[in-house]
């Protein structure tokens, strides 16, 4: 078995413990907000910048340099580059949605070292306007990649779709900062055609062996480790709402009841419920986007009056019956699930106590909906206020608003970093970025 280091596996764990998806049993460092001594931020930096955008990079060189053998393959060339642009804008509005300003006009330069950071607005608004020509650049009526894309196989209209898709995300999360370029990004991503079920999810294909497994996996069965257990605070609200994804997610205890632990504090192993066994499959798929995110997104514009067509609630019921449904569950589970008064929208908005009640309706069952994708979910979260996480046992700080910056780049970019953390307010954890007002 090839076991990696404790901190690799941690790597794809950490934002589903922020999430309060899962709880650690012995090692709660991560699960207590311990960036610092973790190395979360400086793992996070360098796995995007030298991992997935330089790589992308490289690959955009490469096919733009190769002259292809017949014209049928040279035809394919503009798709390719438009797939690694997408993908391009994807791993960049991570990177400014976990650290604020980031390198981005230096950024990917060998021969630069010390890459100036640039402001996190410009550059979510600079990558939307990325997005909208790369949709516009797509050729439907040609191919890509083919089958050495696994994620649509070279699809371009499923490509289409989740830049769409992306692009109504990214609109959504400027919403409370600028309203009116929210409302313009969003509804034009709608015309232009975002999922519309389940069978347009962006999922990863992963092999049945190491080390090509679903990390997932490599966390929970290669590592020979029992480090994790469900957490309280999603087994709690799912147990008060009977929620038919329980045994999808996760495995009953010996009693036959779902428990989770306590936030921040060890949990025996043995004593809780785990992930089920799906999630661990070494080929269960990793999804970059799906239809029930889509639709929560949807009622989410909805209740801030964009113009997308439908109903909160019709978008509403339709993302929990999409996630459900995507789970292995039945359409019969979805319809008795939403008919209970604590989770119908038009009733659970009567009984909110929120400021504003649509952010905890929607976002406590977006959250449910996004289990197993921990950086979506703590994205959600900050931006929508809801659920409220529990407050671990021996936090080190208050709930992370963001990654504070890898101390690296203070070391050897100490003037670009200096310069960054002023900006944004500190560099804190708890220093919220642009788009996180509320």
């Amino acid at each position: 078995l090839h076991v990696r280091s404790r901190r690799q596996r941690q790597m794809c764990i950490r934002d589903r413990l922020w999430a309060q998806y899962l709880q650690e049993t012995t090692y709660t460092d991560e699960s207590n907000y311990d960036q610092v001594t973790r190395t979360i931020p400086e793992t996070h930096w360098s796995v995007m910048y030298k991992n997935v955008l330089k790589d992308l990079d490289e690959a955009r060189i490469v096919i733009e340099a190769t002259t292809y053998s017949t014209p049928e393959l040279e035809a394919l060339k503009p798709n390719k580059l438009v797939i690694i642009e997408i993908l391009n804008v994807y791993a960049y509005a991570n990177l400014v949605e976990t650290f604020g300003d980031v390198p981005y006009t230096e950024a990917l330069d060998i021969d630069n070292l010390l890459p100036v950071y640039d402001d996190a607005e410009t550059i979510y608004k600079d990558l939307v306007s990325r997005l909208t020509a790369a949709i516009s650049a797509l050729d439907e009526s040609n191919g890509s990649f083919g089958s050495a894309d696994r994620i649509y196989g070279g699809d371009v209209a499923l490509w289409k779709k989740f830049a769409a898709s992306l692009k109504l995300r990214m609109g959504i999360l400027m919403s409370d900062v600028d309203e009116a370029f929210a409302k313009t990004t969003v509804e034009s991503a709608v015309a232009t055609g975002v999922f519309t079920s389940n069978e347009d999810n962006a999922s990863y294909t992963f092999l049945g062996s190491d080390p090509n497994t679903n990390p997932i996996h490599d966390n929970l069965i290669l590592s020979g480790r029992r480090d994790f257990v469900a957490a309280a605070t999603i087994i709690d609200v799912m147990n008060s709402l009977d929620d038919p994804r329980r045994p999808l997610y996760f495995t009953p205890t010996d009693d036959g009841t779902y428990k989770g632990g306590n936030i921040g504090e060890t949990s025996s192993y043995s004593t809780y419920s785990h992930v089920s066994a799906q999630v661990e499959e070494a080929t269960f798929p990793g999804i970059l986007f799906d239809y029930a995110e889509v639709r929560f997104l949807l009622a989410e514009a909805r209740a801030r009056l964009f113009e997308v067509g439908g109903t909160a609630k019709e978008h509403y019921d339709a993302g929990i019956t999409a996630s459900i449904l995507d789970w292995g569950g039945t359409a019969a589970e979805a319809t008795t699930y939403l008919a209970q008064p604590t989770v119908d929208y038009d009733l659970a908005i009567l009984a909110s106590t929120a400021t504003t009640p649509w952010k905890e309706v929607i976002g406590t069952q977006k959250w449910i909906a996004l289990y197993n994708r921990g950086l979506e979910a703590w994205t959600s979260i900050r931006l929508l206020d809801y659920p409220l996480m529990t407050t671990p046992a021996d936090a080190v700080s208050g709930f992370p608003a963001r990654y504070t910056y890898p101390i690296i780049e203070q070391s050897l970019n100490g003037t670009n970093y200096s310069s960054a953390a002023s900006a944004i307010g500190g560099d804190e954890a708890e220093t919220k970025l642009f788009w996180d007002l509320n």
